[in-house]
């Protein structure tokens, strides 16, 4: 005899379950990119996902914890090449450029998400705002500290602080939504290297 399912429509089985976070993730960005994170439901969230209540709140606690999730998934990501990158045993410039192109080239792989959150991170609440800027600081420091290791080297100019050149750069990145196509001429790879040797050239000790 097969055994009746006690499965309630749009509740995760062992099979999907590691999918129902990355379907509520992917249509909170569609609907936060449509509507406004403000204007958007939690219902129109799991309407659209395809899951019940119960089951988002499995896994977020809250409308905040989506917007968080979409830019906290893309920071672990680019923290976790950076730090790679950073700890191997390669020249530094070739550590620096990696580790710059790469920041380019997820923040293009990501670049709806990283919109979304940048114009809507002020709606999150004070603790998540906090926690999102305590993530991003750690990973700047981390590539702060590459440059100043060129720096206290001799190989990078010490006439630029590290945090302006480190500012200046992400800045840049940080703008890349509002002129980035997809279907543009150049590569994501390809931007990214171009953003890396703009960086290198940059903290190039002056001749003389």
């Amino acid at each position: 005899m097969t055994r009746a399912s006690t499965r309630k429509p749009g509740e995760a089985t062992g099979d999907d379950q590691a999918a129902v976070p990355r379907r509520l993730l992917e249509h909170a960005t569609k609907l936060f990119a449509k509507k406004g994170f403000d204007r958007t439901s939690v219902q129109e969230i799991v309407e659209a996902a395809g899951v019940t209540k119960g089951a988002m709140y499995h896994y977020f606690g809250s409308k905040d914890d989506l917007l968080y999730e979409i830019y906290a998934r893309v920071l672990r990501e680019q923290t976790r090449q950076l730090e790679s990158v950073a700890s191997s045993d390669a020249p530094l410039r070739q550590r620096l450029s990696a580790a710059a192109s790469d920041v380019v080239v997820s923040s293009i792989d990501n670049l709806d998400d990283n919109t979304i959150f940048l114009q809507s991170m002020h709606q999150l609440s004070p603790d998540k705002q906090k926690a999102v800027r305590a993530e991003r600081r750690k990973y700047h420091e981390r590539f702060r500290g590459l440059i100043e290791e060129g720096q206290a080297s001799g190989e990078f100019r010490t006439d630029k602080p590290a945090d302006v050149v480190v500012d200046f750069f992400f800045g840049s990145v940080h703008h890349l939504g509002s002129w980035y196509r997809r279907s543009g001429s150049l590569t994501a790879r390809q931007i990214g290297d171009h953003y890396a040797d703009l960086l290198l050239d940059a903290l190039r000790p002056p001749v003389g």
